[in-house]
């Protein structure tokens, strides 16, 4: 079975655990924060998929970073998945988790990456954009790629739109090279 097959069958589950238990959104901001710390640290990554690293070590060290810091239903998670020597698919499992959780929720995330920053108002326009699409509430992540020359590329899922001028100015090439041939 492959590895995210795995995760999404045990983050399944914690949602549901977490629906049942009325602790959704602590999960959820738990596993937040999980991706966070394992995003900033790949040392902590390394361990956890590491087989020779016992079990009993990685519990510990699991305690000694999220210990008051997560819910104790996270924690019991982790503990579970170390025992059942998943501690290498916590992180994609939590990803998912995180997947599910704005599933559930209506979120969808939408990635913005433009030529220059991003005024507040066009932020606030393309949510709106997104939402009246969509339907759901939107989460937009904004990045500055100077190579675009101008104009932005919006993801949202598997969808694309491209309007920057590097874009536009590779297809007038491609097109002023189709021709001449």
């Amino acid at each position: 079975m492959s590895e995210i097959t795995v995760a999404y069958r045990y983050a399944k589950s914690l949602i549901d655990l977490a629906e049942e238990r009325n602790a959704l959104e602590a999960v959820k901001q738990d596993m937040s924060f999980f991706v966070q710390t394992l995003k900033a640290n790949t040392q902590l990554q390394a361990v956890l998929r590491n087989p020779i690293i016992s079990h009993d070590k990685k519990v510990k060290i699991l305690e000694a970073i999220f210990v008051g810091k997560v819910s104790a239903d996270s924690l019991a998670f982790f503990k579970i998945m170390v025992s059942k020597s998943r501690a290498g698919i916590l992180y994609p499992t939590a990803v998912e988790f995180i997947n599910q959780y704005n599933i559930i929720k209506h979120i969808v995330n939408a990635k913005v990456v433009s030529a220059a920053p991003l005024s507040e108002a066009n932020k606030q326009q393309i949510i709106a954009d997104v939402k009246s699409i969509a339907g759901d509430d939107v989460i937009l992540q904004t990045s500055v790629d100077p190579e675009l020359i101008g104009g932005f590329i919006l993801t949202v899922g598997d969808r694309q739109i491209d309007t920057s001028v590097s874009s536009s100015l590779k297809r007038l090439k491609k097109d002023f090279t189709a021709e001449a041939v």
